[in-house]
């Protein structure tokens, strides 16, 4: 796992306010070398520290306006087994693994109430699932973020 430093954070925030800034638009924009900046951004592929695009496209945008998370609880021996089946759902944006009551949090996104209890039929079809809980999203409150930790970690 990569540690990012107060260079790292402030090149980040600076292309959360101009994502397709260049390396050499960044470097002037910083005050940094182009070559620390092209270093700097050749690690972070390698080492994944920015998410795929894929991340950035809202659902919404591709006709799944309705969103929902399913708590999951699931045969523990089936585990792996019942992971690989989910990810065949297009429809499953994020898979996490909890502590507690239920051993997972789908979310998952639909076009529509029926395409949504289509969708949690399909989860509660998985071998392995034993019993779900679904909660619609009403309102996104706070979008995933973290620009404040960047902002944290960028001060001198």
């Amino acid at each position: 796992m990569t540690k990012l430093d107060r260079t790292d954070a402030r090149m980040l925030l600076a292309m959360c306010d101009a994502p397709r800034a260049t390396g050499v638009q960044l470097a002037a924009a910083l005050g940094l070398a182009r070559n620390t900046v092209a270093a700097r951004l050749a690690r972070w592929d390698e080492d994944k520290v920015l998410a795929p695009v894929d991340r950035c496209v809202s659902p919404r945008d591709l006709g799944y306006p309705l969103k929902a998370f399913i708590s999951a609880v699931v045969d523990q021996h089936r585990l792996d087994q019942v992971l690989v089946e989910l990810e065949t759902i297009a429809q499953v944006t994020q898979i996490t693994g909890l502590s507690g009551a239920a051993d997972l949090l789908i979310g998952v996104v639909a076009t529509d109430a029926d395409d949504l209890y289509r969708v949690a039929g399909l989860i509660l079809g998985v071998p392995g699932v034993e019993r779900t809980t679904m909660s619609v999203a009403m309102h996104e409150v706070v979008a995933y973020r973290t620009r404040p930790l960047l902002e944290a970690l960028a001060k001198p």
